[in-house]
């Protein structure tokens, strides 16, 4: 998905997350709260959860797995059925 999203070179993908860049401290927090996997993955309620954890992030409402800086911009990016039907939400704080 980095990859897919411009956020790391074709096959460097998993240097993303291996290098801690991903993670809640890194310079590009990913699934902070543990991804939609960690929520169940309910069908058709995936994406609403995506958009509410970057709300409640950037807002400063996450609690113990709060980032430390407020962000300006999040992102979603939710892939689905066969990988054809992509969802991509770009928000900014206000």
């Amino acid at each position: 998905m980095y990859e897919a999203m411009g956020l790391a070179e074709p096959g460097k993908g998993s240097a993303v997350c291996r290098d801690g860049k991903t993670q809640i401290d890194g310079e590009l927090p990913v699934n902070t709260g543990g991804g939609l996997i960690s929520f169940g993955h309910p069908v058709g309620a995936t994406g609403v959860k995506q958009v509410h954890e970057i709300y409640r992030q950037m807002k400063g409402e996450c609690g113990d797995y709060q980032i430390p800086n407020r962000p300006e911009h999040g992102l979603t990016l939710n892939m689905g059925g066969d990988d054809k039907t992509v969802v991509s939400i770009m928000l900014r704080n206000q």
